[in-house]
C-alpha cells in the first residue's frame, strides 16, 4: 500500500521480554520473514483479494454476509490487523483474534442467487468449507511468496516449503484442516497451476466492479496519492497473468517493463532503507485507511461504488 514512517517493528512484545514468541516466532518463522517486510505486508492482501474474487463462491460469500458494505475498507483495515496479530502476536494475542475468526465464519453461509460461470444459481457455499478455505490460504500464500521475492530477494528451496508449512500451521489455526490441504510446497504449486488453468476462476459483475476498487483505490490522505500510484504498479504487476485477463486489465510491454524496474529498485535499495520503515506491522496504515473512509463516509460520500 503505502511506506509511512512508523516505529515499531515486528520484535513487539511477542519478543521483548516474554517467553512466548507466538505461533510465528521470530527468527525461526519463514512467514514471519516475508510478512515482516512492509512491501509485504502492505500488498498482499490487496493482491491476494484480487486473485480470491475469481472464485464466486469465495467472493458471495465474503461481499453477501457481511454486515459492514457500507465500510468495506474499514472491515479490510480490521482482518489485515487480525492477521498481523496471529503473524506477529503471543499465541493469548493471536488466540483471542482467532476466536473472532472462527465465530464470524460460523456465520458465513449461503447461497449463489445467481448463475456464476459453471456454477448454478443455488449452489451453496460455506465460510467453513474445507474448498474454500484452502482457495483463500493459496491466495494469501503465493502473494506472499511472489511479493517478497519480486520486491526483497529471491527464496531458495527450503524456505519455500518452510514458509508453506508455515501457512499450512496458519490454515489450521483459521479451521482448515491440514488433511485438506496439500501437503508439500511442489503440491501447493501444482494446486495453484491447476486453479489458473481451470474454468471454474469466474468473475461475477459485482466482484469485476468491486475488487478492483478495493485493491486500486484504497481512501487515504491526500499527501499519500503519489505513493498510491506506485503501490498500484506493484499490485498490478505482480499478479497472476490469467488474473489480470480474467478483469480485463491492460497490461503491455511498457507496463511490464516499468514494473520490473521498480521492482529490481526497490530490491537493490532495500538495505539502505532503516529498518524500522522496512520491517514491521501495519497497523498504523491500517488505522489510517480505516480514519479516513470514516471521514468520506461522515461527509456524505461512498469509498465504493456498486453497480
Amino acid at each position: 500500500m503505502i511506506a509511512v514512517d512508523m516505529s515499531h517493528d515486528v520484535a513487539t512484545g511477542a519478543d521483548r521480554g516474554r517467553p512466548d514468541g507466538g505461533y510465528f516466532p521470530r527468527g525461526r518463522s519463514v512467514l514471519r520473514r516475508v510478512h515482516g517486510e512492509r512491501a509485504v505486508g502492505l500488498h498482499y492482501g490487496q493482491r491476494g483479494l484480487l486473485v480470491g474474487a475469481a472464485d464466486p463462491l469465495t467472493y458471495t460469500g465474503t461481499m453477501a454476509s457481511t454486515s459492514a458494505t457500507a465500510s468495506p475498507f474499514t472491515r479490510l483495515a480490521r482482518t489485515a490487523k487480525v492477521h498481523e496479530t496471529v503473524f506477529f502476536g503471543t499465541r493469548e494475542q493471536a488466540d483471542r483474534a482467532l476466536a473472532m475468526v472462527h465465530r464470524l465464519h460460523e456465520r458465513v453461509r449461503g447461497t449463489l442467487p445467481e448463475p456464476a460461470g459453471r456454477l448454478p444459481a443455488g449452489t451453496p457455499y460455506a465460510a467453513t468449507d474445507p474448498p474454500l478455505m484452502l482457495w483463500t490460504l493459496a491466495c494469501i500464500a503465493d502473494s506472499g511468496e511472489v511479493l517478497y521475492q519480486s520486491l526483497v530477494r529471491p527464496l531458495s528451496a527450503d524456505e519455500r516449503e518452510a514458509l508453506w508449512q508455515d501457512y499450512l500451521l496458519f490454515g489450521e489455526l483459521i479451521g482448515l484442516p491440514r488433511a485438506e490441504a496439500p501437503g508439500t510446497y511442489a503440491e501447493f504449486r501444482s494446486y495453484w497451476r491447476t486453479r489458473m488453468e481451470s474454468d471454474d476462476l469466474h468473475l461475477t459483475d459485482d466482484a469485476r466492479l468491486v475488487a478492483p476498487q478495493t485493491a486500486f483505490r484504497i481512501p487515504v490522505p491526500h499527501h499519500w496519492w503519489p505513493n498510491m500510484r506506485v503501490s498500484n504498479l506493484i499490485l498490478m504487476g505482480s499478479l497472476p497473468e490469467r488474473i489480470r485477463g480474467l478483469y480485463g486489465f491492460e497490461w503491455g510491454m511498457a507496463q511490464e517493463a516499468a514494473f520490473q524496474a521498480l521492482a529490481a529498485s526497490m530490491r537493490r535499495s532495500r538495505r539502505l532503507v532503516p529498518r524500522p520503515l522496512r520491517r514491521g506491522g501495519n497497523e498504523v496504515v491500517f488505522d489510517t485507511v480505516a480514519r479516513t473512509e470514516a471521514r468520506r463516509l461522515a461527509a456524505g460520500k461512498t469509498t465504493l461504488r456498486r453497480a
